[in-house]
Formats: C-alpha cells, structure tokens, sequence
C-alpha cells in the first residue's frame, strides 16, 4: 500500500466514523486552534505597539522621576516613590543650558480633568502641561490652527491646543479655533486642533488639551514631576545623547559615583523590550497549554489506533500473507495516525481563522495571523500523530500471518 492507498484509507475511517473522528481530534483541534490564536494576537499587538512607538521616533527617549523598572515593580514603585525626587522645570531649565548633543528638549506634565462648553461636558480628558518645542516629538501634528508658541509659554497665556475629541463632544465638529472652553474652572482660547490618532486597545489617544507648561503650574502648582522628552540629532548619536543626559542628571542631583540613579531614562528600544517581555510570557503560558492539549490528544489518538489495529487484524494477516512486508504494515498505520492529526490541525486553524476575524471585529485587540504560525502547527499537529502512531503500527508490524489470521474481533 502506497502513501496515497494509506491517505485514502485513513480519509475513509474518517467518514466512516464521524463522532469518534471528531472525538479522536478534539485535543488537537482545541491545541492548534489555540497556538495559531495566541501568535496572531501577540504578533498582531506587537506589530501594533511597535508602530505607535515607531511613530514617536527612534532618537527621542525621556527623563522621569522613575524608571521603566521601578514602574513595573510595585516594591521597587514604592520605594523609588520615597526616594525620587521630583523633576521641576529648573531641572529643564539646567538641561537645556547645559546639554550640547540634544536637538531638542522638551517637557510635559498632566492629570485628568472635565472640560466643559456651554453646558456640554467632557470627562477624563488627558490635560497637559508642555513646552511649544515638543511638537516635533509627539505622535500626532497640527491639524488646523497652530500649536502653542514660546510667547504663549512666556506669557503665561489661557490659550489651549486640543484633540479631535474635544471638537467632536463639545463643538459638534464645527470649527472650535477661537472659542473658548473651561478646564478645571479656567477659561482657556482654542488656538489649534491636532490630527487624528485613533485607539489604542480602545483607548482615545485624541482627548486631550495641552496648554503652556507655565500656564499648567500656575494654576496647579509645581507638585507634579515633569517627564522631559529629548530628541537626538541621529541614531548614531543616540547613546552619547542619553549618556550625557544620564550625566547632567547626576550632576544636578549632586550624586556621586557609587549612588544609584535616582531618576529614569526610558529609550523607545526599551518599551519595546518590555513589551515584548511581557506578550512572551503570556505567550509562553498559553503554548504550554496547547502543547499539554497536544499531548491529550497525541495519547487519544494512539488509543484510537490501537483499537484500529485490534479491529483490523485479520486485515494485516491477510495482507502479510500475500507478500506485505512489515515496514509495509509499520508505514500505513504511521501514514493514517499522521493523516487523522493532520486533520486536526487543519480544522484547528481553520477555528482560529474564523477566531481573529471575529475577535479583530468585535474587539480592539488586533490580530495579524503569519503564515509561518500556521505551516508550524500543521506541522506539529502531523508529527504529533506520527509520534503517537509508532506504538499502534509497531504493533500491527510485529503480527504474525497465521496469529492474525486466526483472530477473532
């Protein structure tokens, strides 16, 4: 019996007996469907987290009071929060005097607040606090109007550039510049509208109002750290410019050699890391489950070869006797285990096809399903049964003609 013979034959008990197929593949149908899931969602996050970040620029990186360690670990959170200082716009102010390989810095700080006009009102709108030269550093650009100017910040003007949000919820999407808006009980001129950002996993990236840094303290204080945003004048100088960022820190700390750093410099290389960190553990996690399905329904599989061979012994001694020879017999039932997991896996992708297109429709979660992700789990699904098959076949090899022929099923 050829390749194609086995094919057929195991394609024919697959017809043959529905439920039990059906039954037999479930593991694998539920491990495959899993896996190719899971890769198309965190390659499909990924690819979306890497664009928004690329979207910021690869030269840009930013000094906070905490760094991307201390922000992801409660313990290390809390203890940063009691030793950290606070960074205030002298410190910005330090740095520009003194930094020689930035193009730029910039600065921001924010909270969430209500934003109302003529009756209508807006809640947990992001309000930042920014210097007019981070424009060139933020994801999104002028629209309509301008961005804030240095006069603006130098006067300490009520003047306000605002997300598409804010036109659509409080102005009906008419023209808003030259209107005015309240935030926090403070009457502010709308002098420009950004473009369009989108959602991220849901989330609006486009309801906010920035005002000039200085205006922000004015009326909220200097309680609240400000986040410097620095743009290297290249790739290449990238590292020299966090490294004399890192420097100036220190001196304006006054901390000495052995001290820790007790502030953070986070580069767009590093939330990527971080991110990708934490998509490869929740990945991990579910391929360790799919491949525990995997092996459920390697093992159901081999039990339901072995009840094959029983069922089809006088088969094999009928067939050995008339000349098949034992690699014969050991290669057909390795053939039809591999072609009923096979099947498994093709249906499992087919689930988690079907999945991601509803998942990505009713969900904000995006999914990009690689081609890679689906040949490798047809693949495993196939060895998988070819594994569990060698016992079953090696067992229907070893009969005997006369042992097989004689028995009774």
């Amino acid at each position: 019996m050829g390749i194609r013979e086995a094919i057929i034959v195991a394609l024919g008990t697959l017809r043959a007996h529905k439920l039990r197929s059906f039954l037999t593949l479930l593991g694998v149908i539920i491990s495959v469907c899993t896996l190719v899931a899971v890769v198309a969602m965190v390659q499909g996050v990924n690819t979306y987290v890497g664009s928004k970040i690329a979207r910021l620029g690869s030269n840009i990186f930013s000094v906070s009071q905490f760094s991307l360690n201390e922000m992801t670990n409660p313990v290390r959170f809390m203890r940063a929060k009691e030793t950290n200082p606070i960074i205030r716009y002298p410190d910005y102010q330090f740095l520009r005097a003194n930094a020689r390989l930035p193009r730029a810095i910039g600065a921001q700080t924010q909270r969430t607040g209500t934003v109302k006009h003529n009756g209508r009102a807006l809640d947990e709108v992001n309000i930042s606090g920014v210097t007019p030269n981070v424009l060139g550093m933020l994801a999104f650009q002028v629209a309509n109007g301008r961005f804030l100017a240095p006069t603006d910040e130098q006067r300490r003007a009520y003047v306000a550039f605002v997300g598409p949000d804010i036109v659509t919820h409080l102005f009906g999407g008419a023209n808003p510049l030259g209107r005015h808006i309240l935030v926090s009980g403070q009457q502010y001129e709308i002098i420009g509208v950004a473009t369009a950002q989108g959602d991220v996993f849901g989330q609006s990236q486009d309801n906010f109002v920035m005002i000039p840094l200085r205006t922000y303290q004015k009326i909220y204080g200097n309680q609240d750290s400000i986040t410097l945003d620095v743009q290297a004048r290249g790739a290449r100088l990238l590292p020299a410019t966090m490294d004399e960022m890192e420097m100036l820190m220190r001196v304006r700390r006054h901390l000495s050699w052995n001290e820790k750093n007790n502030f953070g410099i986070i580069g767009s290389d590093a939330l990527m890391t971080l991110w990708h960190t934490l998509t490869g553990a929740i990945a991990s996690v579910m391929v360790g489950v799919s491949f525990v399905f995997l092996v459920v329904g390697g093992i159901v599989i081999m039990n339901i070869m072995l009840a094959a061979v029983t069922e089809r012994t006088q088969e094999v001694g009928t067939r050995k006797a008339v000349g098949a020879r034992r690699s014969d017999i050991l290669w057909q039932f390795l053939v039809e285990s591999a072609v009923l997991s096979t099947v498994g896996g093709l249906i499992g992708v087919l689930l988690a096809y079907l999945f991601t297109l509803a998942a990505g429709a009713l969900t904000p979660i995006p999914f990009s399903l690689p081609l890679g992700a689906v040949v490798l789990a047809v693949v495993i699904s196939t060895l998988v049964g070819l594994f569990f098959g060698v016992y079953p076949a090696s067992k229907a090899a070893r009969l005997t003609p006369i042992a097989a022929l004689h028995s009774e099923v």
